[in-house]
């Protein structure tokens, strides 16, 4: 998916005795607020936030929810409902207001707290494989091993002894084997701490992302769904492992201008692995509002 493509700034927002660093692609046209996935970083969203920003002139911001807050000590959780907040915070520091928004797995998740609980009043939503995990999982209390996510994440490698190594080391897992070949570099350059001796290590570490998992039993989105009040799109991924626990089919009918779209050939990480196909439908169902 590689077309020129201006830099975004990178910013940060002080709140509440903590700082949330954001990438802005600046413009006059309609705010797009861009949420990325669990353990990962608004850089991947660069592939497809320039092109909006280009093309269609949105005016971009899309905030890094992973690093600017502690760990629960008691849960050893980082609770999305808290990131809810902390979002709502950042909206409201930037004066974003009625703005569309695109979400993907726990940043589509974070998006439909904050609009169901009407504490965001978007515009118009993207939910990309929201993590809306059966209703049940709410109620009870579980450990990383026993969490469907969380228990891979704790065992991800977080360490390489050079970039080469790291990109080979992606390029042979599954999770990576389908990425594009731009926001696996992005990820390489922008997601890992480079250090003087040539090493990397990922800078969201996998006992952090672990805990982002398992703050996502914190609220139930569920119950919230029926009272989405924007038009909202639901993609999945048709080779998505999660599938086999959520259905997303089912959570698009329970919103009163819900959408679904499959991806057919993308996992869960659809716009790691598919961008243009993702931004098509993305632009589309703007579009199709105005």
């Amino acid at each position: 998916m590689s077309k020129d493509k201006t830099l975004p700034l990178v910013n940060k927002e002080k709140m509440n005795n903590m700082e949330i660093e954001y990438l802005h692609y600046p413009s006059n046209g309609q705010t797009l607020l861009m949420l990325h996935a669990t353990g990962f970083l608004p850089w991947l969203w660069h592939p497809i936030a320039s092109r909006l920003n280009e093309e269609y002139g949105y005016n971009i911001y899309a905030p890094y929810l992973c690093e600017h807050r502690d760990i629960d000590s008691k849960t050893g959780a980082l609770s999305w409902n808290t990131l809810a907040e902390d979002l709502i915070h950042f909206c409201k520091n930037l004066k974003l207001k009625e703005s569309f928004v695109i979400g993907h797995s726990m940043g589509a998740t974070i998006a439909t707290l904050c609009a169901g609980m009407k504490q965001l009043s978007p515009k118009a939503m993207v939910l990309i494989e929201p993590i809306f995990l059966p209703q049940e999982t709410y109620s009870i209390n579980i450990t990383v091993e026993q969490h469907p996510l969380a228990s891979k994440s704790i065992r991800r490698k977080s360490h390489w002894h050079s970039k080469e190594e790291a990109i080979n080391y992606l390029r042979s897992k599954k999770l990576f084997e389908e990425w594009d070949d731009e926001i696996v570099d992005l990820y390489v350059n922008y997601g890992m701490n480079h250090h003087e001796d040539g090493s990397l290590t990922l800078k969201c570490s996998p006992e952090r992302e672990a805990a982002l998992f398992m703050g996502g039993n914190a609220k139930n989105p569920w119950p919230l769904l029926s009272h989405l009040q924007c038009p909202v799109l639901i993609i999945e991924g048709g080779m998505s492992e999660n599938r086999a626990f959520i259905d997303l089919k089912y959570a698009a009918s329970l919103i009163p201008n819900g959408h679904y779209k499959m991806i057919e050939e993308a996992g869960h990480l659809i716009p790691m692995e598919e961008p243009e196909e993702t931004l098509k439908a993305m632009a589309e169902f703007f579009e199709s509002l105005h």
